[in-house]
């Protein structure tokens, strides 16, 4: 795809831009073999972030972003730690559960040494350890364990753990992004990067709401269209939500569909004297929210005309009459 993307004799490179899932060093090798310009998500495990040497890139209500920018001398590349208020409270969330977790299971398997049939055995105690070390191993770095032994009758004693203080290695809310792009600042690399979140952010959404999840196609042709609608529902979705952004309405589409839901088509069925029975569909009247973004893309408030249907059911096949108001 991408040779592709840059056959063509005029055809400016495009910058590359990727998630830490394929940002392997063979793949940015890969770029920088072929003169690629990239913007990636480090898979580096060191972070370092100052808030005195950090700008600030976003800042509202409940996510504010900061980031810090590093020159690599040998490489040319750029590293830019980013910080962001709202992924550090959702990661120490996360983290203190799997803390609780940890430490309630820790406390059992401590109590246990001392009570009839349960675990007392040093190697069993090790292995047990072990296992609970796998299951909550992005947290389990954070403690310091002690096993003490019985030598004369090889039983484990007592467990003792102390929680320790999260290094710069481990910081919370940090990410970091590298690139070959040292010309752009800080803003639009970040804006740049988060592009990408958007992106995939919609799909998710477009895969559930039109049922392009899971793929079950078997044949390349129905595979390229499954895809095309993809590609396609996107754009609908990017220029509805450019068109808002020209009026100021920055909202994701989760966010957009959430604003919308709640006006609806609604069918009023009313049974006559006559015997006929009118059925009147129409929409419900919009909340202040929705009105200011119709009126930011320039569309009717009042989505489809009212109809008005008239069912005679003794006429012999039904009639419908159908109106529009």
């Amino acid at each position: 795809m991408l040779q592709q993307l840059g056959s063509a004799p005029s055809a400016r490179l495009p910058t590359v831009v990727m998630d830490a899932g394929i940002a392997t060093e063979a793949n940015i090798e890969w770029l920088k073999a072929r003169s690629y310009p990239y913007l990636v998500v480090s898979r580096e495990r060191h972070k370092q972030f100052d808030p005195a040497q950090a700008s600030v890139v976003r800042d509202q209500p409940g996510l504010r972003i900061s980031v810090q920018r590093v020159l690599d001398e040998d490489t040319g590349e750029v590293r830019l730690y980013c910080h962001s208020s709202a992924r550090e409270g959702k990661e120490r969330g996360i983290a203190e559960r799997f803390c609780t977790r940890l430490e309630a299971e820790l406390q059992h398997l401590a109590e246990g040494l001392h009570l009839p049939r349960r675990v007392k055995d040093y190697d069993k105690v090790l292995v047990r350890i072990g296992r609970l070390r796998q299951r909550y191993a992005k947290v389990a770095r954070y403690y310091e364990l002690h096993l003490e032994k019985d030598e004369a009758s090889g039983r484990a004693t007592a467990l003792h753990w102390q929680r320790l203080v999260p290094t710069e290695e481990i910081l919370p809310g940090v990410y970091c992004l590298r690139t070959n792009q040292a010309d752009w600042d800080d803003a639009t690399l970040w804006q740049t990067y988060i592009m990408l979140t958007e992106i995939e952010a919609v799909f998710r959404s477009l895969k559930s709401e039109l049922g392009l999840r899971p793929v079950y196609h078997r044949i390349a042709k129905r595979v390229d269209a499954h895809l095309f609608i993809s590609v396609l529902a996107y754009h609908l979705v990017h220029t509805v939500r450019l068109q808002l952004k020209a009026q100021g309405i920055d909202l994701s589409w989760d966010s957009l569909r959430e604003q919308l839901d709640g006006q609806e088509r609604v069918t009023v069925v009313l049974h006559r004297d006559d015997g006929k029975i009118c059925h009147v569909r129409k929409a419900t009247r919009p909340e202040p929210r929705q009105l200011t973004i119709y009126r930011a893309l320039g569309l009717s408030s009042m989505p489809g005309k009212t109809e008005k249907t008239l069912v005679d059911p003794g006429a012999t096949g039904a009639t419908t009459e159908a109106t529009q108001m």
